[in-house]
């Protein structure tokens, strides 16, 4: 993948962790394009790249400080154990090494779980099973909001598209808590103020949780009751969306409620020196067959 000149605006790179199902393929352009739709802020001078970590695509470590901030996608793959595959640990040792940078990064679902990872937390199977739908997800009571990128004081709760098996069981050493729901113990965190886990999908629509259910259900990876489930959730109202892609882009800016233009553009940084042997993309092999969510 080419990477361009740093410009005046900012810059993003999603680190894609999810191959393209047939269904977000034809109606959406990918999941690729999901994101970018959910997450761009409109304005002319922000530049989006894309890396298929999954593929073992991955930024050059020259190319890192290019960038203000990384978003990682959800992934049908585990996060956690020591077999999991080469990109995986590859993408937490990146992880560590941007956040060690001051970038923002951003991890839904899998990238979430990632990131705990990555900084030092604990993940895992919930021992609930499969959550999968739009679920109400709940902030914490006592928790003071001085977090800079929340665009306004959060509601009481907001749903979201759930779609997952793992979960973090304790955030890394400085997180906090920021939500949970009936079913997932930490359904939000946060590592300072330039580090960010959802463990829902802000990026989701009804339709491909439609879609993606079926999937699962067809291929029996989830029970036929946690299917209807996720279909009777979806037809009974839609995910508060405008409140999450809210919350996220104000995160990757730096801006919250007070709006304005953010922190200005860091100057490029260098890699930490564990990633200075990479000087090209670097690609992986595959090591399993994803379903593509």
């Amino acid at each position: 993948m080419t990477v361009a000149a740093a410009g005046a605006g900012r810059r993003y790179a999603l680190l894609l962790a999810v191959n393209d199902s047939d269904y977000a393929r034809k109606a959406h352009g990918g999941y690729r394009n999901v994101f970018f739709r959910a997450l761009r802020s409109g304005e002319p001078d922000e530049a989006w790249d894309c890396y298929r970590v999954i593929d073992g695509e991955f930024p050059a470590a020259e190319d890192l400080g290019l960038y203000d901030g990384f978003v990682v996608s959800g992934s049908p793959h585990d996060a956690h154990g020591d077999g999991a595959p080469c990109w995986v640990r590859r993408l937490c040792l990146l992880l560590r090494t941007v956040h060690t940078m001051g970038k923002r990064v951003l991890g839904v679902c899998f990238g979430h779980q990632a990131l705990c990872r990555a900084l030092g937390g604990r993940i895992g199977r919930s021992p609930s099973g499969w959550d999968v739908g739009v679920k109400e997800v709940t902030f914490v009571d006592d928790l003071e909001w001085p977090f800079e990128f929340l665009p306004v004081e959060p509601p009481r709760s907001a749903s979201i598209i759930e779609v997952h098996q793992d979960e973090v069981w304790e955030v890394p050493p400085g997180g906090k808590v920021l939500a949970y729901s009936n079913k997932t113990r930490v359904e939000m965190f946060a590592v300072g103020d330039n580090a960010l886990g959802i463990q829902g999908h802000p990026e989701y629509t009804n339709d491909i949780l439609l879609n993606l259910t079926n999937r699962l259900v067809n291929n029996s990876t989830i029970d036929g009751c946690v299917g209807e489930d996720a279909r009777r959730t979806a037809e009974s109202g839609e995910p508060d969306r405008e409140f999450w892609t809210g919350l996220c882009k104000a995160f990757l800016r730096g801006s919250g409620c007070t709006g304005g233009g953010g922190a200005p553009r860091p100057p490029p940084q260098g890699p930490a020196p564990e990633l200075s042997c990479s000087h090209q993309v670097a690609h992986f092999p595959a090591t399993a067959s994803p379903i593509g969510l």
